[in-house]
């Protein structure tokens, strides 16, 4: 389980899980909901790898053993699977396919 310290504009929550999903401005983990109200500008820092990260906005986060789906920008270090994104992809590795409506860039 990795320890997670998520920074919902600028204040941080400290949890442990592997799953990670905003959505509608709310922040779960591992389907627990943490955060209601998470409007703003959200950053997930991961200390450790999780499992999947799931959000409707825009993303910024470490290493995800599975996929990434964001509604805006993604910009990761390595994803072991797939990464959709409703707009650019930023990352250093990819293990699955890119789905993007930006542009792309792989380092």
């Amino acid at each position: 389980m990795a320890r997670l310290n998520i920074r919902v504009n600028g204040k941080s929550i400290s949890v442990e899980g592997n799953n990670v999903s905003i959505i509608n401005d709310t922040v779960m983990v591992d389907g627990k909901v943490i955060k209601r109200s998470a409007s703003g500008v959200v950053k997930v820092v991961v200390q450790g790898t999780i499992n999947e990260l799931r959000t409707d906005a825009s993303v910024e986060c470490g290493d995800v053993a599975g996929s990434v789906e964001a509604g805006g920008s993604v910009n990761c270090k390595n994803v072991g699977k797939d990464v959709d994104a409703g707009g650019s992809v930023n990352s250093m590795k990819v293990g699955g396919d890119i789905d993007a409506g930006g542009s792309v860039v792989i380092r």
